[in-house]
């Protein structure tokens, strides 16, 4: 048997030492709370997804009765920018939790599910895609989505096991 670490490269800022378009992405994401649709979890999550060409994304999670028919924030910014802006890279998203009448204190980190669509668009892109997570207390900057998703299943992982 073999044993290893895995290791993730994370920056711990506090909200005003993040860079200013950090700053920026994370005030979208903290403002797109307000949109999400959360009657079941009243946990309302914002995301704000900056592209190459600077645009900016917004997303915010939509939750239904039938609870696998809801969606994430970091999903509705990622495909609506897939859907709106085909071929544009996808260079940081930022994301925001707010629950019981304020932020949450510490940074709300995306869903596996989430993760690999991440992982997906950064690995099609050959380009990192930067994760923020805002929480009151500090903020969290990860250089690539697949620091979040080690193992990560990707295309490549598809033609690994055929026939050649």
């Amino acid at each position: 048997m073999k044993t290893f670490e895995l290791q993730a490269k994370v920056h711990a800022y506090s909200y005003d030492e993040l860079p200013p378009d950090y700053r920026e992405l994370v005030d979208v994401a903290k403002q797109m709370t307000g949109a999400s649709y959360n009657p079941y979890s009243r946990f309302a999550v914002g995301a704000a997804l900056r592209l190459e060409d600077g645009t900016i994304v917004r997303g915010c999670n939509q939750e239904n009765a039938a609870y696998p028919s809801g969606l994430c924030a970091e999903r509705t910014a990622l495909f609506a920018a897939g859907a709106n802006y085909p071929g544009k890279a996808m260079r940081a998203i930022a994301i925001a939790a707010f629950s019981n009448g304020r932020f949450t204190q510490e940074p709300v980190s995306p869903c596996g599910g989430c993760r690999q669509v991440m992982v997906e668009y950064e690995d099609a892109q050959k380009a990192p895609l930067a994760v923020i997570l805002y929480g009151t207390d500090g903020c969290y900057v990860i250089e690539s989505s697949k620091e979040l998703m080690p193992f990560c299943f990707v295309a490549e992982s598809l033609a690994a096991n055929k026939d050649e």
